[in-house]
């Protein structure tokens, strides 16, 4: 399946969606610091960014626009969440998609499936 990296600063959360993933066949990678986003892209070369909005040290809208300013990784699917309405900002930002917390595994794996099928085929319509 695919490698996703997973970005919270609740570690209940990130251990939560850790196990939720890799029981759907993904390789997980974690981080809980925005000072550590852009380095373990760099080096780990996700699949997915699944990343929550507001972070640790940084801001996930701000670190959404470096990953797209990046030519290495401006193609790299990104699904923001929050327990905010913020959808808009963040498909401002850049963002393939938005989930507003708390959200179903099924809602998760839909947003993931058409994040990765959309880098697979970047001509098809972006997921809502």
């Amino acid at each position: 399946m695919a490698k996703v990296l997973v970005v919270d600063n609740d570690a209940t959360t990130v251990s939560l969606l850790k196990i939720l993933l890799e029981l759907d066949g993904h390789a997980v990678l974690e981080c809980g610091l925005a000072v550590h986003v852009l380095e373990i892209v760099a080096r780990e070369k996700p699949d997915l960014i699944l990343m929550d909005v507001f972070l640790t040290g940084g801001d996930g809208l701000v670190l959404l626009r470096q990953i797209r300013a990046n030519p290495k990784t401006a193609g790299l699917p990104v699904v923001m969440t929050s327990g905010m309405e913020l959808s808009e900002q963040c498909a401002q930002a850049g963002a393939n998609s938005f989930l507003f917390k708390p959200y179903t595994p099924e809602q998760l794996a839909t947003t993931m499936k058409q994040s990765l099928d959309h880098k697979r085929h970047p001509d098809a319509p972006a997921a809502p």
